[in-house]
C-alpha cells in the first residue's frame, strides 16, 4: 500500500500571546522557520504535496520569502483560513469574531486540498524528523489514524507550568482519549504535578505520552469536521471567542466508533515556544539536533 500522502501545516494563528506571527519567525542563529525545517523533515521521509493553511496577514511573506526556498518538486497548496468561511447563516457570528475559529476550522480549511492521507502538524512545533517516518509507515500497512505522541518530561518548559492533552491508551497502544491537564510542573522533591479543568490535581509520570498535534488522518475526519462545525457554530459559539478544536473532533471520531487511532511514542524530542524569550535556546536545541550551522 502507497497511499498519497499529504503533509498539512495549521499556520494561521496569530500568536497573541507571542505577539505576532510566531510561523514566519526565523530562528536566530539558524535564519529559517520552524515551519520550514518540518516541511523539510517530511520531504525526506517521502512526503511530496504540502498544504500550508494560512492566515491572509502572511501570505505574502510566505510567497516570497519561504516558497522558494522548498523543492522544487514539492507540490504546493496555499489555503486561507478566513473567519467569513462559514455557512451562510452563520455569517453574523464571523462579522463578531476577530480570532481565527480553531484548529479544527483550520484542518477543515484543507479539505479540498488533501487527496487521500494526510500528516497534520503545527507552524511553531518542532516534531523531529523521526515523526514523518513512523507516520509514513504506519500508512503503508494501516488505514487508521495515528498520532505521534511524546513523553511528557520532553515537553516542560523552563519557564512555568504548561497544558498538554495526555493520552489514555488501550492494550493495543490505540487512543481512547486525550485529557487536558493544565499548569504541568515539577515540585519540590522531583513530582509532577498537573490540573484537571475542575481545579483538581493530578499527579503524572515523567514519561506519560503526550499530543503535541502530530497526526496522520485521512478524508474521514473531513467528514466529520464539516458536519460537527455546522452543530458547533448553532450551539455553542455564539459569536462568542470558543474555539472549535481539532482534538475533539478525532475523540469524537474514537467515540462514535468511526475512526482508530493508532498511538506511537516519539523518537525524538519534541521542541516549541510561547514566548519570544524562548527563541534563543530553542534555536540551539533544533541546530544541535539536526546538524545545522548556528551563528
Amino acid at each position: 500500500m502507497n497511499p498519497h500522502i499529504s503533509l498539512v501545516v495549521l499556520a494561521g494563528g496569530l500568536g497573541s500571546r507571542f505577539g505576532g506571527a510566531k510561523q514566519i519567525v526565523p530562528l536566530p542563529g539558524v535564519n529559517r522557520t520552524i515551519m520550514e525545517l518540518s516541511i523539510e523533515d517530511a520531504y525526506h521521509a517521502g512526503i511530496r504535496h504540502l498544504v500550508l493553511v494560512i492566515n491572509a496577514a502572511v501570505r505574502a511573506y510566505i510567497e516570497q520569502e519561504i516558497l522558494p526556498k522548498l523543492p522544487e518538486d514539492l507540490d504546493v497548496t496555499l489555503v486561507e483560513q478566513r473567519l467569513e468561511d462559514v455557512p451562510a447563516e452563520y455569517a453574523q457570528l464571523a462579522a463578531a469574531r476577530q480570532k481565527p475559529w480553531g484548529t479544527g476550522h483550520a484542518l477543515l480549511c484543507a479539505k479540498e486540498a488533501v487527496i487521500d492521507k494526510a500528516l497534520v502538524i503545527t507552524a511553531d512545533d518542532y516534531y523531529g524528523g523521526e515523526s514523518y517516518q513512523q507516520l509514513v509507515q504506519h500508512f503503508k500497512h494501516s488505514d487508521n489514524w495515528a498520532c505521534v505522541a511524546y513523553p511528557l518530561q520532553q515537553t516542560l518548559s523552563e519557564q512555568g507550568g504548561v497544558n498538554r492533552g495526555i493520552c489514555a491508551l488501550n492494550e493495543h497502544q490505540q487512543l481512547m482519549r486525550v485529557d487536558e491537564v493544565l499548569n504541568i510542573q515539577y515540585q519540590e522533591g522531583g513530582s509532577l504535578l498537573g490540573f484537571d479543568d475542575k481545579g483538581q490535581a493530578r499527579a503524572l509520570a515523567s514519561d506519560t505520552l503526550a499530543s503535541m498535534t502530530c497526526w496522520g488522518i485521512d478524508k474521514r475526519l473531513f467528514t466529520i469536521l464539516a458536519e460537527n462545525f455546522t452543530h458547533f457554530l448553532g450551539h455553542h459559539d455564539k459569536g462568542s471567542a470558543k474555539e472549535y478544536y481539532l482534538p475533539d473532533q478525532i475523540q469524537y471520531g474514537i467515540d462514535q466508533r468511526l475512526a482508530v487511532v493508532d498511538v506511537y511514542a516519539a523518537k525524538q524530542a519534541w521542541m516549541g515556544m510561547t514566548y519570544k524569550d524562548e527563541l534563543p535556546l530553542l534555536a540551539r536545541n533544533i541546530a544541535a539536533l539536526k546538524g545545522l550551522d548556528h551563528k
